[in-house]
């Protein structure tokens, strides 16, 4: 069973567990094992291509049929790329032109044209029912034949797989990074967590704490159905794991439809709460906060049944409402509807610190007086001890963007994004903070994280990693290779960006649409490219696919030199059928190349990041790229995911609304690694940029996109992969 979790080493850590074998000569199954990666994109470091020559050839072949399939997989090369334009980037027609051959197609088609003549005489040519529109006229073998070898280019990524130790201690120390993560994770990892605590319920040396909710929920659940004890603080663990026992949403944000438990699954969860309220019956105030899923719950538990636990009954009469008990929240705005402002701060510091700190930007603004702000702050600084590193930073950035005073004209764009991506824009028309204030708010936070930071002795730094995002949540960025959390920054080398989409329909007839939006430097529309537009200045796309019963895939090439805007914004849009998180499998990713290269449409060596797209919404925005004064080319991560329309949605409909929101999002700024390195600078950590030559002695710490090679031994690694890790506790 624990090889059939390696691969979820391999996509998390980017080290290969260390494969248990025989002695051998496998050195040239190795070097072909090597070979066969660089061809997606990834390389064995020097040390693991030794370490595999030494084991017997079937055992690295083996390995090397596991490993390949993980990383293809990762990349978006296990699956077949076509394209309906069968010369792409090359021989792409124009639009109407094309369009006008398809009708001329049909109307020389006998079975076609009775159909098209009748809806030609009602007014109305429907592109879909054309038959050589949205449907490959190739296959993918006719496509490969007419293209040339990808030349190999010294810009082509190349991911480096380091050797890890055994499996069974690889795999259990992902576990309890995951379990022990202080952000939240997202779906996909979330997911892996579930498969991994199946396996390691009675781990002793399982995570010391598991600061996230979510993450514990989905621990308990594999505890419970492994024999072992939960683990719950809160009536509202018990309310997480029961949802996470019917698969439902451990988050609840969602409704979670209950279905019947087993008795021990009953049992377990009646006897936790009454453990929980015999002990602290203040706890029963969390449960009106989620009245209505506790009572569907308490339907499938039916704990009249079991009178020796007398106060888990207690949580269900609260929650249809036979028993009073104020909710913390409740209590705080009674005592602003008093005008009490330092009580309800005294009270969220003393009882709820986190509350507090989310609440501290709405206290600070209805302060009227010195008296009160002092009280806040002092507040703020008490409870700080008691705050999750995650919240402190999260209300550190949140000040940080208050600085920027509304001006007299249109005021400023505030951008809201949910559990799920969701964004939204409004005008902001918030009174600003007294400067003073913020100044001092800031200040009191960078004291407490630079108090918790550990000294990583010498921190050596890749520069590029500076400008990513700090993943204060974990759903800030999804799963997928070389990506980066949303509000991250990475510069963009190279003469061709090309996109691409892939979605293969679950149950409906699906039509995803790929498009990409150019926009000038004050957000007005220059041109874009999508099914409607073929082909522009800047570039062309692929052709538009219809349904995906095996899979789909849809192309934009782009040339940075002839972008006549400062953004290019590209997206997918649900045109019919089956949602980004209803589909079989959908991604997004971009490749950049140079003009020489050639190649297939899809070629995994020059992938530059693929990320799953399953989020809510009709509407997918995953980045945006942003030329600056100097004509260099950024991206800009945003994982975004707007409400669009039921159907038929496309870019010109919603080159407005996404102008509005790209505007607040590029006027406010993320806290990024660079915060974090400054005030380790400030308390005496030695930082030292990485060249890649001067390999020091002595074990240090190092920040970068990826895991270089030649670090000695009981070196601390920090990359995108595991950056949660560099968040205080």
């Amino acid at each position: 069973m624990v090889h059939a979790l390696e691969h979820l080493v391999v996509r998390h850590t980017r080290r290969l567990p260390s494969p248990t074998g025989p002695s051998g000569d496998g050195a040239a199954a190795a070097r072909r094992f090597d070979a066969a990666l660089m061809t997606a994109g990834f390389k064995l470091s020097g040390e693991l291509l030794e370490r595999l020559s030494g084991l017997a050839e079937p055992t690295v072949v083996e390995t090397a049929v596991r490993t390949l399939a993980t990383v293809r997989e990762l990349v978006g090369d296990h699956v077949r790329h076509n394209v309906y334009f069968v010369d792409f980037p090359a021989n792409v027609p124009d639009t109407l032109d094309f369009w006008t051959e398809c009708f001329a197609r049909a109307v020389g088609e006998r079975d076609a044209r009775a159909g098209l003549l009748r809806r030609l005489r009602a007014g109305v040519l429907d592109l879909l029912s054309l038959p050589a529109y949205g449907r490959y006229p190739h296959t993918y073998e006719e496509m490969v034949a007419r293209h040339d070898e990808l030349i190999a280019s010294a810009g082509d990524r190349l991911t480096v797989l380091h050797p890890g130790g055994e499996a069974r201690e690889e795999v259990g120390a992902l576990y309890r990074a995951l379990a022990g993560s202080t952000t939240p994770l997202g779906a996909e990892h979330l997911g892996d967590l579930a498969l991994l605590a199946e396996h390691h319920a009675h781990d002793p040396d399982g995570p010391e704490e598991i600061p996230v909710r979510e993450n514990r929920a989905v621990v308990n659940r594999g505890r419970l159905r492994a024999g072992a004890a939960p683990l719950l603080d809160t009536v509202t663990d018990v309310l997480r794991l029961g949802c996470a026992l019917v698969d439902g949403d451990v988050t609840l944000h969602e409704p979670t439809r209950f279905r019947a438990l087993p008795r021990r699954h009953r049992r377990a969860l009646l006897a936790g709460l009454d453990a929980l309220v015999a002990a602290s019956p203040g706890k029963l105030a969390d449960v009106s906060a989620h009245g209505e899923t506790w009572k569907r719950l308490g339907e499938r538990l039916h704990p009249h049944e079991y009178p020796h636990w007398p106060h888990a009954a207690e949580v269900f009469a609260v929650a249809r409402g036979e028993r009073r008990a104020p909710s913390l929240d409740g209590r705080a705005e009674a005592l602003l509807a008093r005008g009490d402002l330092t009580g309800a701060a005294d009270l969220l510091a003393s009882h709820a610190p986190g509350r507090l700190f989310r609440a501290a930007d709405r206290l600070l603004r209805t302060a009227e007086e010195e008296a009160e702000w002092e009280a806040v702050l002092a507040a703020v600084e008490r409870a700080a001890p008691r705050v999750s590193g995650r919240v402190v930073l999260s209300l550190r950035e949140h000040v940080h963007n208050r600085a920027d005073l509304p001006g007299a004209g249109t005021p400023p764009r505030r951008v809201f994004v949910n559990r799920e991506g969701r964004a939204w824009a409004t005008a902001d028309t918030r009174p600003p903070l007294p400067e003073a204030v913020r100044e001092r708010l800031a200040g009191l936070l960078d004291a407490e994280t630079r108090r918790r930071l550990p000294d990583p002795g010498l921190l050596l730094i890749d520069p590029q990693i500076l400008d990513v995002a700090l993943p204060l949540s974990g759903r800030a960025a999804p799963a997928g290779l070389g990506v980066l959390p949303r509000g991250s920054v990475s510069p963009v080398e190279g003469e061709l960006l090309r996109f691409f989409t892939y979605w293969r329909e679950e149950r409906h007839t699906t039509d995803h649409d790929l498009s990409a939006l150019v926009l000038d430097g004050e957000y007005a529309t220059v041109t874009w490219l999508s099914y409607t537009a073929l082909s522009e200045v800047e570039g062309v796309h692929s052709g538009d696919v219809t349904e995906a019963p095996d899979g789909a895939s849809e192309f934009i090439d782009l040339r940075l030199g002839a972008v006549r805007g400062t953004f290019v914004v590209p997206q997918v849009h649900v045109y019919a059928g089956e949602g980004f998180d209803e589909t079989a499998e959908c991604f997004f990713g971009f490749m950049l190349r140079d003009t020489a290269q050639e190649g297939r449409p899809f070629e995994p060596r020059t992938v530059r990041t693929k990320s799953d797209l399953r989020g809510p919404g009709r509407v997918a925005l995953p980045l945006a790229f942003r030329r600056d004064e100097d004509g260099r080319w950024h991206a800009h991560w945003l994982h975004l995911y707007l409400r669009g329309k039921p159907s038929a949605n496309q870019v010109e409909d919603h080159r407005v609304s996404i102008a509005v929101l790209l505007r607040g999002l590029f006027g406010r700024k993320s806290l990024t690694v660079r915060h974090l390195v400054s005030l380790m600078e400030e308390s005496g950590t030695p930082v030292a940029p990485w060249d890649g030559r001067s390999v020091p002695r002595t074990p240090v710490t190092y920040l970068g996109l990826e895991r270089p090679e030649g670090l000695p031994p009981g070196s601390r690694v920090i990359t995108p992969e595991n950056l949660r890790d560099l968040l205080p506790a």
